[in-house]
């Protein structure tokens, strides 16, 4: 039986003075850091975790003032932007897998945003200087959420027989990882190209 709301019972959307309820200003202020944070993972990627503040604002489209409210030290805003991506990678696995015409399309893909995120990780212990506790829980969080991810991209594509099945994430995340070191701005070297020739290493020739 449907029962019917009274009129008291409706929550208007804003009140009678016309302000947005505390719920909708939380979620908008969400919304809002989200976005710097996407815009500061950007630039990090482009230019480094030492890029103007300006640079972000200017992505973002905020004045700077905003961003200081939210991450009064660049070290917050690093660390924010990092633990930002690592949700960014771990939701992507499921969705990528669902979407892409393989699982080792899937693989590939992630593995592209997965060397997008350690850009900005090879930066985060400057950032931190001397809190080294806090390097090391993230990486912790890192591992945690994302291991089992990567995990399972390569479990499904080992099961369409699309690659090897002896490889485990840890050591696959770990390759990449030591691949993306060595950019460091040498023009000469392209750690994407090395991560794509690595998975091309792990996929099983095709019959014709």
């Amino acid at each position: 039986m449907t029962v019917g709301r009274r009129k008291e019972d409706v929550v208007p959307a804003s009140s009678p003075s016309g302000e947005v309820p505390a719920r909708g200003k939380r979620a908008d202020a969400q919304r809002n850091r989200q976005t710097l944070l996407s815009a500061a993972a950007e630039v990090f990627v482009a230019s480094g975790v030492d890029a103007p503040i300006r640079e972000i604002a200017a992505r973002a489209g905020v004045g700077m003032g905003t961003i200081y409210r939210h991450f009064p030290t660049r070290a917050d805003l690093v660390v924010a932007v990092y633990r930002h991506q690592v949700e960014a990678c771990a939701e992507a696995g499921p969705a990528l897998l669902a979407e892409a015409d393989s699982a080792s399309e899937a693989l590939g893909r992630w593995a592209a945003l997965f060397v997008d995120f350690l850009v900005t990780k090879h930066g985060l212990a400057n950032a931190l200087r001397s809190d080294s506790g806090g390097f090391d829980a993230l990486h912790a969080y890192f591992l945690d959420r994302l291991v089992p991810v990567c995990g399972e991209l390569l479990d499904a594509a080992a099961a369409a027989d699309e690659i090897r099945p002896d490889v485990e994430a840890y050591e696959l995340m770990r390759g990449i990882g030591n691949l993306c070191v060595g950019d460091d701005d040498d023009p000469r070297y392209d750690p994407r190209r090395l991560v794509g020739v690595l998975l091309d290493g792990l996929r099983r020739p095709q019959s014709s």
